[in-house]
């Protein structure tokens, strides 16, 4: 791992309908992930937070236009794409803070032009494969992956003029157990690698983790993280917007980041998804700050 971590939040609300997500950077930083990375030997570059406009009406943007805010998500993730691009090419590990996982659009966009292969491992409740043909919402936090896989609408699929940004074999789903019907059929027809909360309960996370580990290992040179809050049952992860019941557990969760650890293939990562405002005494923030030291090398003994 990279000793070196720029830290870059994105206090994004847009993609999505439910206020409070623009919180999470803040919460995440007041709960000590800056701290907890120095003490694990890190150099920290908190590069503070990417601006994020506010949305004129909230809604679309004319008639024939299903997507929520658009031009605003657009803009800040062509934003945050630029930043990401620039601390990989000054050797940093970029740490991306969100936010609603629309953000995942700018990060995957600048951290791809580095990989020929970016591998991305995308650890949600949700597939966000919707694109503006099947979103029964039109909340781009729920097109992330579709997007970032070349699927979309042109101006979130040409941030910074390169798509497909990453290649449908080269992506993992853990904890998958909320789709909507297009984003099953897409899956099944881009044949990408998705294990449910019905494999994952048959197979025991050390098995899933051992997979994934070793199908990214064979076919990508680098490894993004995406890490969305509500993977994790709402039990332990109470602060996200759009929680599922039965969902993996604190240590399940711990366990696949410091396997991931372990095997040295992650070279960037995000969390999102964390809402102070429905979250039980930083319950969520906390255990975002805890996830991130074992991805980065935190070790219980």
């Amino acid at each position: 791992m990279k000793k070196e971590i720029a830290v870059i939040g994105v206090p994004m609300d847009l993609g999505q309908t439910r206020r409070g997500v623009d919180m999470g950077p803040s919460a995440i930083r007041y709960a000590g992930i800056i701290e907890r990375l120095q003490k694990l030997g890190y150099i920290v570059h908190d590069l503070g937070n990417i601006h994020v406009p506010r949305s004129k009406n909230g809604t679309v943007e004319n008639k024939e236009q299903k997507l929520r805010n658009l031009n605003e998500v657009a803009q800040v993730n062509e934003e945050l794409a630029k930043k990401v691009d620039e601390q990989v090419t000054l050797g940093r590990f970029p740490l991306v803070l969100g936010g609603d996982h629309s953000i995942a659009i700018g990060t995957i966009a600048g951290v791809s032009r580095h990989y020929k292969n970016l591998g991305v491992i995308w650890y949600d409740a949700h597939g966000d494969i919707n694109t503006e043909e099947t979103t029964p919402s039109g909340n781009i936090h729920g097109m992330p992956l579709a997007v970032s896989l070349g699927l979309g609408h042109e101006r979130l699929t040409n941030i910074l003029n390169q798509k497909p940004k990453i290649k449908p074999e080269n992506v993992v789903l853990i904890g998958i157990r909320d789709l909507d019907e297009g984003e099953k059929q897409l899956l099944r027809q881009l044949k990408i690698k998705v294990y449910t909360m019905h494999e994952i309960d048959r197979l025991g996370m050390p098995q899933v983790m051992e997979e994934t580990i070793a199908y990214l290992k064979k076919r990508t040179d680098g490894v993004h993280v995406s890490f969305d809050l509500d993977g994790i049952d709402p039990k332990d992860s109470p602060g996200v917007g759009t929680p599922v019941v039965g969902g993996l557990t604190y240590r399940e969760s711990h366990l696949a980041l410091e396997m991931l650890s372990e095997a040295d293939i992650v070279t960037s990562a995000e969390f999102v998804e964390v809402n102070p405002m429905l979250d039980e005494r930083s319950k969520t923030a906390n255990l975002t700050v805890a996830l991130a030291g074992s991805l980065l090398g935190e070790k219980l003994i």
